[in-house]
């Protein structure tokens, strides 16, 4: 009987490790599915920023504009970046009047991208802490995910 105790320490340690490795890879699945939508999200106010821009372009501020919107909107996911850069700098160029409702659109457009962009990088940093802790590489926990990206641009608020 003495020997009991040490089969049912046994039994508990392996259990709180198996408990721990399932609330790791639950937490791993968590982190990776929430920077993806973050990724979605922050493609939708993308977008929307591009159409705001080409809107406006098309109305006030001729071809330079409408022509960054425009390769922004079409732009490959490779090239995405440069394209978004590219519109951002557009815009700054312009003198926006935030009296006007075209240019009001842009301007909320730009905070909501903003906002969204961070909120992704923080998504994205805290998903790759957790995928590159020794546990998680050793059990290849994040193997069914690909690796989250950073999507970097300047900062797209306008003033």
């Amino acid at each position: 009987m003495p020997g009991m105790w040490w089969v049912v320490g046994t039994i508990l340690a392996v259990g709180l490790v198996v408990a721990y490795l399932v609330w790791t890879a639950g937490r791993v699945d968590r982190l990776q599915a929430r920077a993806e939508l973050a990724a979605r999200a922050l493609d939708a106010h993308l977008l929307r920023r591009a159409a705001a821009a080409a809107v406006l372009a098309e109305r006030r501020y001729g071809v330079e504009l409408y022509g960054a919107a425009r390769i922004a909107l079409d732009a490959r996911p490779d090239e995405r970046e440069a394209a978004e850069n590219d519109l951002t700098r557009q815009l700054r160029a312009v003198q926006l009047d935030p009296a006007d409702p075209d240019c009001e659109a842009v301007i909320a457009a730009s905070r909501r991208l903003a906002l969204a962009r961070q909120v992704h990088t923080d998504l994205v940093r805290d998903a790759r802490a957790a995928r590159s802790r020794p546990v998680v590489r050793l059990f290849r926990m994040g193997r069914r995910h690909e690796w989250p990206r950073y999507f970097d641009i300047d900062d797209p608020t306008l003033t």
